[in-house]
């Protein structure tokens, strides 16, 4: 096999491993550990936490120890907050949500610099085009790194359904189901149906294995790829210092079609954490139990996948105004739908239909979003994607920070509202782009243009 291609492989098959558990852990959060919040408020310290890492720590960290040992030791922190969950408590859930926030940025930040000096590198020995070789090394680490969130929900809902006793939600229960929750943990007899701590430390601990296993791959077979320091460091020189490229991100704002996309990339965090955050908790917990969590986040993971790589293909074609019409008609029918529907254990697939649903719009939130402003920033991506992530992990940690101190009905307007916004601000930017484009040939380009590759959740 050709070297390069080895550490590609390497790569994503050890992210294959991390997120595989903390996919799974990341769905089971607001479920598992309920109590006065503490899940999804670990969520939004931990998006809080990638706001800072992303803004002081990747080029420091990449340039002191290479790409190679930032991944392993960004990895590390992810097993600790799966050690978090064994006592989680304030004190325990909270630090490592943290420490898993600061060493997120780093990690993704060196997987993408390797990567792309393995491709150069590959191409100039080979005498190919090295943007072609970068692309493909991207789409096999993808392509395998994506199922991550199906194995991740599929190991917790079958360890959780081997629950010794299943206990059977009453009717009366229900009432607290749904979009009008009592906000209590006491009323919801899944609290009593939690499953045992043995199920939950069976689970943790093969979480824990996965990303220990993951930084092994990475320490053993993963080689330092020999211009990686120096390509990195020349690289740091070169670009602006810390500071002028933090005052970029802010300069940035300056241009107005930035501030107008603010709703729409805020709302990429919001509409991920509802899923994540409240969904599984309120509806799918609440009325089924909560080996069910699983099983529901495989339907929008495997949706999801699926649907980037179709959005993706056929945006050429259809452009990204259809496409965000279809994601905006989806996810209002789903916020209305939510509203009046009260969970039931008969109406099982329809738990299914709303995830897959949520998929679908993600899907186009999240390719063309990433497309939106690779083609209108063109000349100052830097800044541009630093807002994005700024904006976007900002969505996240309000939607989980307001997530235990209002109800469900309360969240779906502010969902919806956020959505309408967006919309409006997202017009107003295709507005002033047709303006400053008329006449212009690059204007059906641009229209047409496809989207970016999209890089993650985390």
């Amino acid at each position: 096999m050709e070297k390069n291609l080895k550490n590609v492989l390497v790569i994503s098959f050890g992210f294959l491993l991390l997120f595989t558990a903390y996919g799974g852990l990341q769905s089971l959060q607001s479920s598992l550990h309920s109590e006065e919040g503490l899940g999804v408020a670990s969520l939004s310290v931990l998006y809080a936490a990638l706001i800072l890492s992303s803004m002081f720590l990747p080029p420091i960290l990449i340039k002191k120890l290479g790409c190679k040992w930032t991944i392993a030791g960004s990895m590390c922190c992810y097993i600790a907050f799966s050690l978090g969950n064994f006592y989680a408590s304030w004190y325990t859930l909270i630090p490592t949500s943290v420490i898993l926030g600061l060493g997120g940025a780093p990690l993704w930040s060196a997987k993408c610099t390797y990567l792309t000096i393995a491709g150069n590198s590959y191409a100039e020995q080979a005498g190919k085009n090295g943007k072609d070789i970068i692309n493909q090394y991207f789409g096999v680490f993808f392509l395998i790194f994506q199922s991550s969130g199906i194995w991740g929900n599929l190991i917790s809902s079958l360890i959780f359904s081997q629950a010794s006793t299943k206990v059977e939600i009453l009717e009366e229960n229900l009432a607290c189901c749904g979009a009008y929750d009592c906000m209590t943990d006491t009323t919801n007899s899944t609290e009593s149906a939690k499953p045992s701590n043995s199920l939950i430390y069976t689970l943790l601990g093969i979480y824990t294995a996965s990303g220990v296993l993951a930084v092994l791959l990475i320490v053993i077979f993963l080689d330092q790829i020999k211009s990686d320091q120096a390509e990195t460091e020349k690289e740091i020189l070169e670009t602006p210092s810390f500071w002028s490229t933090f005052l970029a991100t802010f300069q940035h704002l300056k241009d107005k079609r930035q501030c107008l996309l603010i709703p729409l990339t805020m709302y990429s965090g919001f509409e991920q954490g509802f899923l994540s955050g409240d969904y599984t908790k309120t509806y799918v917990t609440c009325a089924l139990g909560i080996h069910y969590v699983g099983y529901v986040m495989i339907c929008f993971s495997a949706v999801n996948s699926l649907c980037s790589l179709l959005f993706g293909k056929i945006s050429q074609f259809t452009g990204r105004k259809l496409l965000f019409a279809l994601a905006t008609f989806t996810n209002i029918a789903c916020i209305i739908a939510l509203l009046l529907w009260k969970p039931h254990p008969k109406q099982l697939a329809v738990f299914f239909v709303f995830p897959a649903l949520w998929g679908l719009s993600d899907a186009i939130w999240q390719t063309q979003t990433n497309g939106l402003y690779g083609i209108l920033f063109e000349k100052h991506k830097e800044a541009a994607f630093a807002n994005y992530r700024l904006w976007e992990s900002l969505g996240f940690v309000i939607a989980f920070g307001y997530s235990t101190k209002l109800q469900v009905y309360i969240k779906l307007y502010i969902l919806l509202a956020v959505l309408v916004l967006s919309m409006v601000t997202y017009g107003a930017v295709e507005y002033l782009e047709a303006k400053s484009s008329l006449g212009t040939p690059t204007a059906a380009k641009k229209e047409n243009a496809g989207p970016l590759t999209q890089e993650t959740h985390m």
